[in-house]
């Protein structure tokens, strides 16, 4: 069989050269069968605590706990009430009351006071305008502004406003009283 061998290098004996080859491919397929990945392909470790949410089971006990206690104290009294002739108290003769009820009475009366005075105050104090010298000066400005204008204060509009039958009033006793010179050329 050894005559058959043909190494891919010239050797000078084939016969040790096939039983080195074959010495080499057999610690190589060894090597090969247990080499180690370079890449970590197992899944990842799991953690009891992430999938076994512990404090959400305590706090679910707790729930189930009050559930039972609560249960448990319905049903005593239930069964008291059986027991006995059937009455049930529901009668609450407590009286509610505020801790601080009088500082807020007291409170509302200093406001009330404070606003009484200020009203007073108010009250008592003389008005600083006139309403009739108010009516004068504007009736003054309007007549100003009837001198002032180029044209009819009512030259867009169709029917005349409160505003201009008044400036047109004025405007007529001004020049029933007294000729204005124009100056328009």
């Amino acid at each position: 069989m050894h005559k058959s061998y043909q190494p891919t290098l010239p050797a000078a004996n084939r016969l040790l050269q096939k039983k080195w080859d074959d010495k080499y491919f057999s610690e190589h397929r060894i090597l090969v069968r247990d080499a180690r990945p370079s890449i970590d392909t197992r899944p990842p470790r799991t953690y009891l605590h992430l999938h076994m949410k512990l404090k959400k089971l305590q706090l679910a006990e707790e729930r189930t706990a009050t559930i039972e206690r609560d249960n448990r104290i319905l049903l005593e009294k239930m069964s008291t009430i059986m027991r006995t002739n059937s009455s049930l108290d529901n009668r609450n003769n407590y009286v509610g009351h505020s801790l601080n009820q009088e500082k807020r009475r007291r409170e509302l009366l200093r406001v009330s006071r404070e606003n009484s005075t200020m009203l007073k105050r108010i009250v008592d104090r003389k008005p600083e305008f006139n309403q009739n010298d108010w009516s004068t000066s504007w009736s003054r400005n309007l007549s100003y502004l009837d001198n002032i204008s180029k044209y009819e204060l009512d030259w867009n509009d169709s029917k005349p406003s409160s505003r201009q039958m008044h400036s047109r009033q004025q405007s007529s006793r001004r020049a029933a009283s007294a000729p204005r010179a124009s100056y328009r050329e």
